[in-house]
């Protein structure tokens, strides 16, 4: 493609007023690079610290859960009159359902592009005794290859293995303390129905969340449906989803097709996605005053280089040049202070980056949290840095180009 026949000129003056200025142009650089670097930094420390929140949210819970729906309470019963108790309501009775075709439900999700695994999942009450040692417990039945696609168990366990065959259950690591067990122990669980088998230690988990570590019992979905009287059936099914944040969307979406009770990760977690939500639009307005405060400096050295140039634009309009010529030299001015500046940040935030990463640790050495700065945040940085630093430029560039050239020349 050709190149435009002004381009050699505007590009010619723009470079020569900053080597001029040279001093001021450093100067509002080393500015922008200096907010753009807060920027991409600031991004980057919250872009990790929120997945590390999150992921430690979601370490022990799904994004979506499926329960039975709810049963109905009826009125009670107006005794010999046979008349109703008016607003007296009778609840129904706490007891352990099964999802009604739930195999049928499966096959359904599984076919839902935004939906990656399912889980189905028995669970109830029961209690772990070992010795003179007992806990009540939460029973989990699970099938080890999809549930592990949902929580990520396998890479939680921290001794022994994830086997989960008849006769065998993997516990948290607060349990295993509390009950004195370790991998290759027997313990005995007992349910609320009457029902109880004796299981050997397979391994232990560490989901990062102690009350989790203390109660779960993990054993094979069959060996819990025994137990829990729950035989073909299963009391919930686990969700995991490509987009989390479109979990409650889209469990609305299944409560409304399915007629069952859908817990999404957000309405579990209603305060910290809440707060998640604040911090986001805190650190978005404390983006947009640095990008305004980066603007006002780039507008700044440019009105003044109007000023200080305003003979060198008379004698440059009186020999030719257009109007369209001055406006897109200082407009190349803004971009080009813009694109350096932000080029500078870039760099300083990957250094800034470089020694969190080195200082932020935690006790055993291993970094608080993961920081990864996307190629993309550096991409985008670099754009509106460069398009701010063209806007910025925008008014002192209509003021160089409406100089009258005798008016400008005579001073």
């Amino acid at each position: 493609m050709a190149m435009s026949p002004w381009l050699p000129f505007e590009w010619i003056a723009a470079t020569r007023f900053l080597r001029e200025g040279r001093t001021q142009s450093l100067l509002i650089i080393v500015g922008v690079g200096v907010g753009v670097s807060v920027i991409v930094f600031m991004s980057a420390l919250l872009s990790g610290l929120q997945s590390n929140l999150v992921k430690r949210t979601l370490s022990s819970q799904s994004h979506i859960v499926l329960l039975p729906p709810e049963e109905i309470a009826r009125p009670l019963d107006g005794g010999e009159s046979g008349k109703s108790a008016g607003p007296l309501i009778q609840k129904q009775a706490q007891r352990l359902r099964s999802i009604d075709q739930w195999q049928n439900i499966r096959g359904r999700l599984e076919k839902m592009p935004e939906i990656v695994a399912v889980s189905p999942v028995a669970s109830g009450p029961a209690f772990a005794v070992r010795g003179d040692a007992n806990k009540s417990v939460s029973l989990i039945g699970i099938e080890p290859e999809n549930y592990n696609r949902v929580i990520g168990l396998e890479e939680r366990i921290v001794a022994g293995r994830l086997r989960l065959n008849a006769g065998e259950a993997v516990i948290g690591i607060e349990l295993a303390k509390d009950l004195g067990a370790t991998v290759g122990d027997k313990l005995r669980l007992n349910t609320g129905n009457g029902a109880n088998d004796t299981l050997t230690i397979t391994g232990l988990f560490d989901l990062g969340n102690k009350g989790v570590n203390a109660r779960n019992v993990y054993v094979g979905l069959r060996s819990a449906q025994s137990l829990l009287d729950l035989v073909g059936g299963v009391s919930s099914i686990d969700l995991s989803l490509r987009d989390i944040y479109a979990a409650e969307g889209l469990a609305l979406k299944i409560a409304a097709e399915t007629g069952l009770q859908a817990d999404s990760w957000i309405k579990t977690n209603a305060q910290f996605f809440t707060a998640l939500t604040s911090q986001r639009i805190s650190s978005n307005v404390i983006r947009f005053f640095i990008g305004l405060s980066v603007a006002f400096g780039i507008a700044s050295v440019l009105v003044v280089s109007v000023v200080q140039r305003s003979k060198e634009i008379g004698i440059l309009r009186a020999m030719g040049a257009s109007r369209g010529q001055i406006l897109r030299t200082f407009l190349l001015q803004g971009g080009i202070v813009g694109l350096l500046g932000s080029l500078l940040g870039s760099a300083l935030a990957w250094s800034f980056l470089a020694i969190w990463r080195m200082l932020a640790l935690n006790p055993d050495g291993t970094p608080m949290f993961i920081i990864d700065v996307e190629p993309e945040l550096i991409v985008i940085a670099a754009g509106g840095a460069t398009l701010v630093g063209i806007l910025a430029a925008l008014m002192p560039a209509r003021r160089a180009a409406n100089l009258d050239p005798v008016v400008a020349i005579r001073g």
